[in-house]
């Protein structure tokens, strides 16, 4: 079998879409066509694919503003979790990162989203002692 990871092309759109939904990955009011854009317009070069035998399997969506990098839209297929493809995928956004010079890389997780939380836990991230706030600018 033939794994690469990639960066994003617009022929990968649909099946990113579809791996998104699949995943349970796109909120009421967030538009995946638009997130996609909107990284297309910023930092395009870290918006990566997991390839496998050519089909689209996984993807991140990472961003770094010069003091922390951020991973986004991590999900890998159903049917291909727990196989390594998504360590893989977070291994190559802390390359990226590390190639900008990021110390440091944070994520955010729903709390309801146990295997998620988990997963990171396996990859030693760990929970900082912080409160996340956020405001809807829509």
């Amino acid at each position: 079998m033939s794994f690469e990871i990639v960066r994003y092309r617009s022929e990968y759109q649909d099946a990113i879409v579809d791996l998104w939904r699949e995943c349970h990955l796109i909120a009421p009011q967030n538009d995946p066509v638009e997130d996609i854009q909107k990284k297309l317009d910023f930092q395009p070069e870290l918006f990566f694919v997991a390839l496998l035998n050519e089909k689209v399997i996984g993807s991140v969506m990472v961003g770094y503003e010069g003091h922390r990098g951020w991973l986004n839209y991590l999900a890998v297929l159903p049917d291909y979790q727990k196989r390594g493809y998504g360590r893989k995928l977070v291994e190559k956004t802390i390359h990226e990162l590390k190639k900008l010079g990021c110390l440091k890389v944070n994520l955010q997780i729903r709390r309801n989203n146990i295997s998620a939380v988990e997963f990171y836990k396996r990859l030693e991230f760990t929970e900082d002692d912080v409160v996340s706030l956020g405001k809807r600018l829509e």
